[in-house]
């Protein structure tokens, strides 16, 4: 019989930033306005108290370990919690944790749901034993159609057991017309632009294969050749305690001569925002993105993308030669090449105003229909109904209809 108030573990190491965690939060919240009770296993982190207010409850867990012997307490400890607090599903987001939570899920016949975050290197057998983890779930679910040909090509998953449901962004939020011209004012001051200038913006934690350096050689490139004067680029994101890299990064800008054309601004909370004071957004990952959600957060406010053409981000902008000119969201480019980005940055800078608003509306369009979050939350609560046979996707598409009225 299905659960009348069905209860979702979700477990996840932090909840500080990036992609896992946000989606953490999201599904918290969608599974509350469905109706049903949201508990998160984490060490904690920012973003912990946004699920507070979504109404969903933290459970303290030592979920970061990769220690052996604790990951095995761990999956002791899980058991407990799912027969104390009538778990009836365990939603898995990382690897470590994802062991102990199948443990514990087998130990308690309770459904195992992972959500294949990352596109995980693979560097030899332990690695890849490490990895399968994440395609062991009663569903398994591909945040993009890239990530889910992974998933067949490394562990021979069956395409019934994969649900691909890709991140989405919320239209309020990501609403230009919606952001109080104060917010854009101090985020400009305290990244230090004088207003006028054109802001290049690469929102990634700071790590090296998101490719910080390319970019700073494709700036050295774009100020060498004099492409549109009085731009400055924002790193927007944390090096999470890897201070030498960004220091690296300094040192680096220094040499080229780039010291007041760059700022790296740390974490920034008002991502809306920062795509709305950017002229371009630039995805400059150096390995595949599993999907990169920044590409389609920039699209929904409005602004033009680069980014490479490998993993996701193909299905997220529409960029030639897949589409023509007429239809482009943004620039697709090759990993690792300054030279592609510098001339992507060019073609941006030189847009004329009706071409730039006419590319930001299509972006805006294809973020609205193919990657809002309701979307991402209607599909990922239609997973729990298929293992629970309960009805959340509906029960949370009759309370969307009934705010959406209300508004």
């Amino acid at each position: 019989m299905a659960p009348i108030r069905p209860t979702i573990l979700q477990i996840i190491p932090t909840l500080d930033t990036g992609g896992a965690e946000l989606s953490t939060v999201e599904i918290a919240s969608a599974i509350v306005v469905a109706g049903g009770r949201a508990l998160v296993a984490t060490q904690g982190g920012r973003l912990a108290q946004k699920i507070i207010e979504a109404g969903g409850e933290i459970v303290p867990f030592p979920a970061a370990t990769k220690n052996p012997a604790r990951m095995m307490g761990n999956a002791r400890a899980l058991a407990a919690l799912i027969r104390h607090e009538h778990v009836d599903i365990v939603h898995a987001r990382s690897r470590a944790p994802a062991w102990s939570a199948l443990s514990a899920a087998r130990a308690t016949k309770r459904p195992f749901i992972t959500t294949y975050h990352g596109a995980y290197s693979e560097n030899g057998p332990l690695k890849r034993a490490y990895n399968s983890v994440m395609a062991r779930g009663d569903v398994v679910i591909a945040n993009s159609a890239y990530t889910a040909g992974l998933i067949k090509s490394r562990y021979g998953t069956a395409a019934d057991k994969i649900r691909i449901i890709h991140r989405g962004v919320d239209p309020a939020v990501f609403d230009r017309a919606a952001i109080d011209p104060a917010r854009l004012e101090a985020l400009r001051e305290a990244w230090g632009v004088a207003p006028g200038a054109r802001i290049i913006l690469q929102a990634a934690r700071l790590t090296r294969w998101k490719g910080q350096t390319v970019v700073i050689d494709a700036l050295a490139r774009l100020k060498a050749h004099g492409v549109a004067p009085g731009w400055v680029a924002v790193f927007a994101g944390d090096d999470q305690g890897r201070s030498a890299y960004t220091e690296e990064l300094e040192k680096q800008a220094v040499g080229l001569g780039l010291k007041d054309h760059v700022r790296f601004a740390g974490h920034v909370s008002d991502m809306p925002a920062a795509f709305a004071l950017a002229a371009v957004a630039v995805i400059a990952s150096t390995d595949p993105e599993a999907f990169g959600r920044t590409a389609i957060e920039a699209q929904m406010m409005g602004c033009p993308v680069i980014a490479t053409r490998i993993g996701a981000p193909p299905e997220t902008v529409r960029a030639q030669p897949a589409v023509p000119v007429s239809e482009r969201t943004g620039w697709l480019i090759p990993p690792s090449d300054a030279d592609a980005l510098s001339a992507a940055l060019g073609e941006a800078f030189a847009l004329s105003g009706e071409d730039r608003r006419q590319l930001g509306a299509r972006a805006q369009a294809n973020a609205a229909e193919h990657f809002s979050l309701a979307a991402m939350k209607h599909a990922t609560l239609e997973v729990y109904d298929r293992v629970l046979e309960t009805r959340l996707a509906e029960a949370f598409r009759l309370a969307q209809g009934a705010i959406s009225q209300q508004l």
